[in-house]
């Protein structure tokens, strides 16, 4: 595997993989857990939502389990390298973290509730790196599809602070910033730890013990 003096600083995009102009892969199957497809189109009025919080495989299956999730897939967002390969991203010559792309029926499921999860799923104090897991790909982010989620990513990051300063973490080092191009990763990454692939795969992600007081940092999302 790649290694080079950007895998835990973040590469500069004039010195980033070029990439290339289309996948080098294709996905078909179905969701292995859920039986939807992966890609869009997705059914009217359900809603995208992208984050990072280390290894994406067991990061999606924190996601797959909640109620009201239609779909999920993982791929590499973020960074500069277009349609980048799980080696490249590796490297840390891409500038992408492994991000968890996460479609659901906001009639079922809130925006908020989905960073609920999100923040509680893993340590968001840590910067490139995630437990045992160091590199730039690993690192915290969330990325936003409107204001409303901006707004909503940003008042449950300041509401959870307190619970982490309590623990005596420190800072919230979450890159919260607008989607940006999701590619999404190769097939065998797929719902990795479900139980037709990875039962019992490796899964690096762990939380603080601290809880998210979604209820107290409402936007309206």
């Amino acid at each position: 595997m790649l290694f080079n003096r950007h895998k835990t600083s973040l590469v500069p995009a004039d010195q980033a993989l070029p990439g290339r102009e289309t996948p080098a892969f294709t996905l078909r199957e179905p969701h292995t857990v859920l039986g939807h497809p992966l890609t869009g189109p997705y059914p009217d009025g359900f809603e995208v939502a992208d984050f990072g919080l280390g290894c994406f495989w067991g990061a999606e299956r924190t996601f797959w389990r909640l109620p009201g999730v239609w779909t999920t897939l993982v791929g590499y967002q973020g960074g500069h390298t277009p349609n980048p390969t799980y080696e490249e991203v590796c490297s840390g010559l891409t500038g992408h973290t492994e991000a968890v792309r996460v479609v659901y029926d906001p009639a079922v499921v809130s925006y908020e509730r989905l960073l609920k999860t999100f923040w509680e799923a893993h340590d968001p104090t840590q910067g490139n790196r995630q437990g045992n897991d160091v590199g730039t790909q690993y690192r915290s982010a969330v990325y936003t599809h409107s204001p409303a989620q901006a707004a909503a990513a940003t008042a449950t990051r300041d509401a959870f602070q307190p619970a982490l300063t309590a623990l005596g973490l420190g800072p919230i080092t979450t890159e919260i910033a607008p989607a940006g191009p999701f590619h999404p990763a190769e097939p065998y990454h797929q719902q990795y730890l479900s139980d037709a692939k990875n039962p019992n795969g490796y899964c690096g992600l762990g939380g603080t013990g601290a809880s998210c007081p979604i209820g107290v940092a409402r936007t309206g999302a």
